[in-house]
């Protein structure tokens, strides 16, 4: 080995042992602090979790028909749940949950690092000879603050995209690990969430191979099968109810979405070209964009034709038109005539976002590494900066800043045991819903509980379970539309509240309720488990039976028994 290679596999070394280090040190609150860990709520806490939960204590993991789960809203069918191929299915049911959380969570860091890391080092020209750009740029994209429950499904795109491009120019000599790792990928990520397009993407990019060099790359097309049908039978459910035989009419068959008017959709394609989406947030506006846009200035000066910048740049200009046009007005015609295009979301292609940022700033760096007179101090700023931003973004750092409960906190398993302690039977022999908390804490603790969060459920169930809450919808019109536009949260909606469910015990102002309890009978509802008081408990024929409360919960539980 010459001494210049040898440089080079030291320096990659170094920089892999120093960024493994650092994910490590992201990580460990999930470890040393266990259930104590402050954690994303939003699609994590407030119902995902609970899904593999719920699954993984089921006698339901596996069937081959959609049956239903009778926890929630008196039959839940089994297709609104995780597959039972789904690794984080079998991480929840064979470790605890916030363990099985960290594990997830671990499996998703180092996937994202080695996966960017492999496809910058092998893929581009500058990755083996700049050593800390391909390292840099993979521990940046490792730290983003990815959507918990997505796992693999936006941070494992590299990884995906690596193997492919190596069996692509490997053919039938690629090693056997590579096309093991293929085959894993999809049992811990999501098929409609982005890998529906992922494939997609790969069969052009094989039918253009086909075109340009007159030959069948079989292994390509081979690798692209065989992703897809073990995709398929892993979501043999779900492929099922949405194809063939549903069983049911789900709610998604009459969304409404996408009403927005053609000025708010082009501040939407700008808010998410500079800032991203919720569940994709690349943190690309204060380091990423400037870099890119200095690295365009100096490519400009040297007369240099940065190509694949160029086209990176305006594929995530187009991905985010794309995305916010999804939801345009001028789009209705087709969503209500065309079934597809109203209940899948076609703008979820925006979750390669954070993957394409990440590669156009490691070709930014590279400009500026290799041609500008002070490049490498800038390009060793940079990095450091990106990491110093998104380090503190780590779950426990974040959350516990803005205040929201640890998992301990929120499921506040003890509380709700008082709770079950204190009616004394069985809990499959009544229904509860939840005011000013989510009804996966309930659900979590294992009531039976009439009200929830799913990607899908019966459309009838959603119509007679609206009769309840009516009038505290028609208090306010955005509730209102939220709910009958969309309205996967079955939620017992109070006006005051609007889209809020973390009424902890420092936050319970009393509030009137307008909903009809006689409707909550009809389901089986027979306690309303409060996070606030009922001022008009007593017109609405509630009995207040008793208040709990616990050092170890966020909430304080008002436990009323309608009638």
């Amino acid at each position: 080995m010459s001494l210049v290679k040898y440089r080079s596999f030291s320096n990659h070394k170094l920089f892999i042992g120093i960024a493994c280090a650092v994910i490590v040190a992201y990580l460990l609150p999930y470890y040393l602090l266990g259930e104590d860990t402050h954690i994303r709520v939003h699609d994590n806490m407030d119902s995902n979790m609970v899904w593999y939960q719920l699954l993984a204590e089921s006698d339901s993991i596996f069937t081959l028909t959609d049956t239903t789960l009778p926890n929630v809203i008196n039959g839940l069918p089994r297709s609104a749940l995780p597959s039972s191929l789904d690794a984080m299915v079998w991480l929840y049911t064979i470790f605890a949950p916030m363990t099985a959380y960290g594990i997830g969570q671990t499996i998703m860091r180092f996937a994202a690092f080695f996966g960017m890391y492999l496809l910058l080092k092998n893929f581009t020209s500058f990755g083996l000879k700049l050593p800390f750009i391909s390292v840099g740029t993979a521990l940046t994209f490792a730290l983003l603050p990815y959507w918990p429950s997505g796992m693999l499904s936006i941070a494992g795109l590299p990884l995906a995209l690596f193997l492919f491009l190596i069996i692509r120019k490997d053919g039938w000599n690629t090693r056997w690990f590579y096309w093991i790792t293929l085959c894993i990928i999809p049992f811990f990520s999501n098929f409609v969430l982005t890998f529906v397009f992922f494939l997609s993407i790969m069969g052009l990019l094989w039918l253009i191979d086909w075109i340009r060099f007159k030959q069948v790359n079989w292994p390509l097309f081979i690798a692209i099968t065989l992703m897809a049908v073990i995709y398929l039978v892993k979501n043999y459910l779900l492929i099922v109810s949405m194809f063939f035989d549903a069983g049911f009419t789900s709610h998604r068959d009459a969304l409404n979405l996408g009403h927005n008017s053609f000025q708010r959709s082009i501040e939407l394609s700008l808010d998410n070209f500079l800032y991203g989406h919720t569940h994709d947030m690349a943190y690309q506006h204060l380091v990423i964009l400037p870099i890119i846009a200095v690295a365009f200035l100096v490519a400009a000066y040297r007369r240099l034709k940065p190509y694949c910048l160029l086209g990176l740049f305006f594929v995530n200009l187009l991905l985010s038109i794309w995305y916010a046009f999804w939801y345009w007005e001028g789009w209705r015609f087709i969503k209500d005539n065309i079934m597809i295009a109203n209940t899948f979301n076609f703008a979820r292609i925006h979750f390669f976002d954070p993957a394409i940022w990440y590669i156009a700033f490691a070709f930014a760096l590279a400009i500026l590494w290799q041609h500008l007179r002070f490049g490498k101090m800038l390009v060793i700023g940079a990095v450091i900066m990106q990491c110093y931003i998104l380090f503190p973004l780590n779950e426990e750092a974040k959350y516990s800043e803005i205040g929201t409960p640890t998992f301990k906190e929120f499921y506040a398993e003890a509380l709700f045991d008082d709770i079950q302690n204190y009616i004394g039977t069985n809990p499959s022999d009544y229904r509860v819903v939840s005011v000013g908390l989510h009804p996966t804490i309930a659900q979590y603790n294992g009531f039976y509980t009439l009200d929830t969060y799913n990607n899908s459920f019966p459309l009838e169930y959603k119509r007679v379970f609206r009769k309840i809450i009516a009038g505290e919808l028609r208090k306010n019109p955005t509730l209102e539309n939220y709910f009958d536009t969309w309205g996967s949260r079955l939620y017992m909606y109070v006006a005051e509240h609007g889209k809020n469910y973390l009424y902890t015990k420092n936050r319970n102002q009393p509030v009137p309720l307008e909903i009809n309890t006689h409707a909550l009978q009809s389901l089986g509802g027979k306690y309303i488990l409060s996070a606030v008081p009922i001022s008009n408990a007593s017109e609405l024929n509630l009995v207040l039976e008793r208040t709990f409360d616990h050092p170890d919960a966020a909430w304080k539980i008002w436990l009323y028994r309608v009638g």
